[in-house]
């Protein structure tokens, strides 16, 4: 439906309410809801999708139009494009201020310039921060969170509170120092209660970024399937870090045989959530609204003007050519191909950091953020795809641990691997020389087994400063 069509029938419905004393509509909360931004404040180049003034477009014409609304967001507003790389998150926290966010609750990557980035970019937030499951010994931080919030339309309570993955091998040690996971159930239950016996609240709606639903790799992960299904007195949870679109949105049942509504957008603020609650019966509806060009021409011209400031740097990347593509596909993360070539830089790399022949190159499929198209590289490009902070580093690891790696790289549906890849051809007892990044070697991702290898040798540049020289030396990536 086109938002001119949505305004029409929101007007129409309007007067109507309006017209009609004998039967009042009855009173409605709208949330909208986001996640998973990831640094993403100009539309996709590959899907033309998302953009931060065109999701201000939608969000102000709810406003406009509907006396309640809410305005959330679920986690990993930064980490995936040069706005991040070179400003640290303020432009991200900036644009959540501009566009009026009630509530934001913190995604993985917030953590990604550790606690002290952290704290920096959260100086400014004008959204009230949710944290119910997470301890912080830093007074400023722990000073900036609440563990729950209430909000009063039309004579009912709202309840809000939030539900964080555990940081230990998700998040790159050391960046979440001094932040302690509470288990999650016994947390959401103590707060529950709080909202419902102590809040009187009648509704209660979880933020939450663990991912709609457990892990694979790891059966003691949690997700929105599990929160919703092993307790009782949440009515609505918005998630996020899953990247999943969930339309139609999820209904599981819980403890006391309620239904449980769980919603979740997507990526890269492709799309934006709304949610209609009517305050009277209880009953939610949900739906998905693109974010698109038909936004354009009713873009936000202050906005803009104060996001133009930053586009110089990124721009200046962008058009610095580093590499050629000759490949009849674009490659992204997902793509066999690039995996194959993500591999060959890490074993080449490693063999000049090593200074002799590795056995095998590991690194993850997650740490690709973009999509290459066949032509010109540029320097911009490059950061895109490799954006983390990692170094490449190489590990002595008994065969018995790589086996085990191997485990953990199927249980995800298959990873980054390059040299001696076939267990058959692995010996248990023998070491070999693995050239993997920091991130995973530290247990990153849940392989454990890497932390038992013993470090060789740690790379001074980050990684994709390595991938750049790789690229001034091997400036032409054929893919066949």
């Amino acid at each position: 439906m086109k938002i001119t069509e949505i305004l029409l029938s929101v007007a129409i419905g309007a007067c109507v309410c309006a017209c009609s004393t004998s039967q009042p509509a009855a009173e409605k909360l709208v949330i909208l809801h986001s996640n998973d931004t990831h640094s993403h404040i100009d539309p996709l180049t590959d899907s033309g999708l998302g953009g931060v003034a065109r999701r201000k477009v939608l969000i102000d014409s709810v406003r406009q139009a509907e006396p309640n609304v809410l305005l959330v967001d679920a986690g990993d507003i930064v980490q995936g494009t040069l706005y991040f790389h070179l400003y640290r998150g303020a432009v991200e926290q900036q644009m959540l201020n501009e566009l009026g966010y009630d509530y934001q609750i913190l995604g993985n990557h917030e953590f990604d310039n550790g606690t002290e980035g952290l704290k920096a970019m959260l100086a400014n937030a004008a959204p009230t921060l949710l944290s119910s499951n997470y301890s912080f010994s830093d007074p400023e931080l722990a000073a900036r969170f609440k563990t729950y919030d209430v909000k009063e339309f039309g004579g009912k309570r709202i309840g809000l509170f939030a539900l964080n993955l555990n940081p230990k091998g998700m998040i790159a040690e050391g960046n979440y120092d001094g932040v302690e996971f509470l288990p999650w159930k016994e947390a959401a239950k103590k707060v529950i209660r709080s909202l419902r016996e102590d809040e009187k609240c009648d509704y209660v709606i979880a933020l939450t970024h663990v991912g709609v639903n457990g892990s694979q790799e790891n059966p003691e992960l949690f997700g929105d399937v599990q929160v919703a299904q092993q307790t009782s007195g949440i009515d609505l949870i918005i998630g996020g870090h899953s990247h999943t679109r969930l339309e139609p949105s999820l209904k599981e049942v819980n403890t006391a045989g309620d239904t449980v509504i769980i919603v979740q957008t997507g990526k890269y603020g492709q799309a934006l959530g709304e949610i209609t609650l009517d305050l009277e019966s209880g009953k939610i509806s949900d739906r998905l609204i693109e974010v698109d060009s038909r936004l354009d021409s009713r873009r936000d011209p202050e906005l803009l003007a104060k996001i133009e400031p930053y586009r110089a740097g990124i721009d200046s990347l962008y058009n610095r050519e580093v590499a050629t593509l000759q490949s009849a596909v674009p490659l992204t993360g997902k793509t066999p191909e690039l995996q194959a070539f993500t591999a060959r830089f890490i074993a080449d790399r490693g063999e000049r950091l090593a200074g002799k022949p590795i056995d095998v190159a590991i690194g993850n499929k997650g740490s690709l953020r973009t999509t290459w198209n066949p032509g010109a590289i540029s320097e911009g490009a490059v950061l895109d795809m490799m954006p983390f902070r990692n170094r490449l580093v190489i590990l002595d690891l008994k065969g018995s641990d790589l086996l085990e790696a191997f485990k953990v790289m199927d249980a995800r549906g298959g990873d980054i691997a390059g040299g001696l890849t076939d267990p058959a051809h692995i010996d248990p007892e023998k070491h070999y020389r693995v050239a993997t990044i920091d991130y995973l070697a530290n247990g990153g991702d849940y392989m454990t087994p890497l932390t038992r290898g013993t470090r060789l040798a740690e790379s001074r540049k980050w990684v994709f400063e390595e991938l750049l020289d790789y690229l001034s030396e091997n400036p032409v990536i054929v893919i066949k």
